[in-house]
């Protein structure tokens, strides 16, 4: 009511006792208590009026006085005019206890309120100059209304340090920011290369958390700068370089630390390919702990010592990779043991093993043909721990063990109605392309598989998915694929082949890996080949949509969210991110590698909508009219070519979805007619009132058309 008072308390949760820190009334948010429980941070409103600038304080309480004062408020000297104190920005407690960090944000523009509704211009201005497309800048406006600006105040020195501001908006600052140093840096400059690369390049500065000053460390740097844990080096992977480099903060120099062999070595996208990750620091700075596409390596970030190998699985095909136990640990002491995942890339198996990190000693705990968990929870006061393991037929349940995997138990049983039906099975496979590369992929049979017997084939795929060989599918209805448990138990066959890809020529490399691993099972005697179907979701659509304007071979195939026109999706938008799609062309996942204007051939040559003609493959499309990420109007397209063609073709639309179904019911609609859409054309079932005679728009919601003739 109008004469209420608000009361904040500090509750001692083991005493019970209740300690009054503020008796006011006003508005209070962004409550921040420190580690100890010992001090706290909040912003206050405490003003009636209606004014647009909201004189907004920073309240701060300490048990040592036990008195609650305010350390910021507008006449602070940090809040100039036409700024303020951001009531979007929780305060921060240091976790070293020698700061709070708050922020300080431009006042909001004021609305004309002279401006009659029907009087105010909504008109959209797009400008080629600006550093981000008007689309982008609409998907980022709410985060920009919120957008705050980064503040320490030094409990030691009592002085404020303003670290951000519109010219290098961004601070890496949180709870465990320590020393008196950390990265900021501002894209602002390099925003226009998002439409053309995917991403903006960075100018990267050290803070100084008492002085606010800033020093230039890097320029138009294409990656992702830190501060290592003692605070000797900002680092990154630079990806121009496929390098790990080092910037010493007292020499000032920024040294090139790796050569090569840090990188994603399976990049066959037409762009400078990512680091294979890092691990992180060994005490006092000594070594950055970095992967390649195998190994876990030492290297020294002054770059005089050569890097050591610590694990030398490249000859056999073994990947390493560091299980954090000990969320908390920022860095290894130097002669620590550390727990480290092993995955065999000849079958997929994976296991466990020790590594010493200065003897370089390995001993392996665990290995099999198994898919292991890397999220393995341990006990903070003992050794035990807890983790996973699956497989294709094995459900991923608790396993409690001690930190030597001395004794392992399974303590959950989370998945028994499995037992009460056929499950499937899966193995790998491999074969040559007519290039004469070995080719991988999985393929799964029915429970109770009969050799003798022909079986329908499902052929899924995206692009590598073998290593997913020990991976548990349990029965569910997926949002855009199909469910292998599920189609096994029908008594289908299921193809999932790896596809590589050649730079300009992404449908031309589906068309070989799909073919010739067709022929490879077929080679098996097993499968009908008057009865095999495509199915894929998004770069899998069109991948389908492609091959559909090449072979006759399939009986029918869905295509979910396929670009179909790469000419017009060139040019489009993803909306969910506001971004122009001219990157994805040109420098990822649809690996053309040329501008539109470069190579206007590759643009005509992988698009399936020229050769819709050719297509004699019955279709089920889906798209979603609020796709975020491919404009839906290439699932239009490619309905009403087909449409006027005469060729049979059916088109999903689940309203106010996204890039797939979200919605449960929405989930378990599309499975059915999924499903039913397969039956038909590969084991003779009947078909469907949708596919049949379809569903007019007066009956939409009323008539879901799975009812079948006799």
């Amino acid at each position: 009511d109008s004469i209420r008072n608000d009361l904040i308390f500090l509750l001692d949760c083991e005493s019970g006792n209740e300690n009054k820190i503020q008796h006011e009334k006003g508005e209070y948010t962004g409550f921040s208590i420190d580690q100890e429980g010992n001090r706290v941070a909040f912003i206050a409103d405490r003003d009636t009026t209606e004014a647009h600038a909201r004189p907004l304080e920073l309240f701060y309480w300490s048990e040592s006085d036990n008195e609650t004062k305010v350390l910021v408020n507008r006449d602070s000297e940090m809040i100039t005019e036409g700024w303020q104190l951001s009531s979007e920005y929780t305060p921060i407690f240091s976790e070293d206890n020698r700061r709070i960090f708050f922020g300080i944000a431009p006042v909001p523009f004021e609305e004309d309120s002279t401006i009659l509704e029907e009087e105010k211009v909504e008109v959209e201005i797009w400008n080629y100059k600006d550093g981000l497309l008007y689309t982008q800048q609409e998907s980022r406006l709410s985060r920009e209304k919120k957008r705050s600006y980064p503040v320490a105040y030094s409990e030691e020195t009592k002085k404020f340090a303003v670290l951000g501001d519109q010219n290098t908006p961004e601070v890496m600052l949180s709870p465990k920011t320590k020393g008196d140093l950390t990265i900021s840096y501002t894209e602002l400059p390099y925003q226009q290369y998002i439409s053309s690369l995917g991403y903006a390049f960075k100018d990267v500065f050290i803070t100084n958390l008492n002085t606010g000053n800033k020093k230039q460390i890097g320029t138009k740097i294409h990656g992702s700068p830190r501060m290592s844990p003692g605070h000797q080096y900002a680092y990154w992977y630079s990806r121009p370089d496929t390098s790990w480099m080092c910037y010493h903060v007292n020499d000032h120099l920024t040294k090139r630390v790796t050569t090569n062999g840090f990188y994603d070595e399976l990049n066959d996208r037409p762009m400078d390919p990512r680091s294979s990750g890092m691990l992180g620091w060994t005490s006092d700075d000594k070594y950055l702990l970095v992967y390649d596409q195998y190994d876990l390596w030492k290297v020294d970030p002054v770059g005089i010592q050569e890097p050591i190998n610590l694990t030398r699985g490249r000859q056999s095909k073994l990947r390493y990779r560091h299980i954090r136990l000990d969320r908390e640990i920022e860095h290894y002491p130097g002669d620590t043991t550390i727990l480290l995942k092993v995955f065999d890339e000849k079958d997929k198996s994976s296991g466990y093993v020790f590594l010493n990190l200065e003897t370089h000693f390995m001993r392996p705990l665990s290995k099999g043909p198994y898919s292991y968990t890397t999220n393995i929870t341990k006990a903070k006061n003992s050794d035990e721990i807890i983790y996973t393991r699956a497989s294709f037929k094995e459900f991923p349940d608790l396993i409690l063990s001690d930190t030597k995997f001395s004794s392992s138990k399974k303590i959950s049983n989370a998945n028994p109605q499995q037992a009460d039906y056929g499950w499937g099975s899966i193995e790998l496979i491999n074969w040559q392309n007519s290039k004469g590369e070995k080719v991988e992929g999985l393929l799964v049979k029915p429970p109770g598989f009969d050799p003798s017997k022909k079986y329908p084939l499902i052929v899924n795929f995206y692009e590598r998915n073998s290593q997913g060989l020990h991976r548990h599918r349990a029965p569910y209805p997926h949002r855009s694929t199909i469910n292998y448990a599920y189609y096994s138990n029908r008594g289908y066959v299921i193809f999932n082949p790896d596809i590589k890809y050649d730079i300009g020529y992404p449908g031309k490399s589906c068309y070989e890996a799909v073919m010739t691993g067709v022929d490879a099972v077929l080679e098996m005697g097993v499968v009908d080949k008057s009865r095999m179907a495509l199915q894929g979701h998004s770069w899998g659509g069109y991948q389908i949509a492609h091959l559909l304007t090449k072979t006759n071979r399939f009986k029918c195939a869905e295509a979910g969210a396929p670009v179909v026109n790469m000419v017009s999706a060139y040019g489009g938008i993803r909306w969910r991110t506001g971004m122009s799609r001219m990157f994805q062309y040109e420098k990822t996942q649809s690996r053309l590698g040329a501008t539109l204007w470069e190579r206007p051939d590759l643009y005509l040559e992988n698009s399936p909508i020229f050769n819709i003609d050719k297509v004699e493959t019955p279709v089920l499309i889906l798209h979603n009219d609020k796709d975020g990420a491919v404009p839906w109007y290439q699932g239009i397209e490619y309905f009403v070519a087909l449409r006027r063609l005469g060729k049979p073709a059916w088109l999903l639309n689940y309203n106010d979805e996204p890039h797939w179904p979200v919605k449960r019911h929405n989930r378990l609609d599309f499975n059915k007619r999924l499903s039913q859409f397969f039956d038909h054309f590969l084991m003779d079932a009947p078909l469907p009132e949708w596919m049949d005679k379809g569903i007019p728009v007066i009956e939409k919601g009323f008539n879901d058309g799975m009812k079948t003739g006799k």
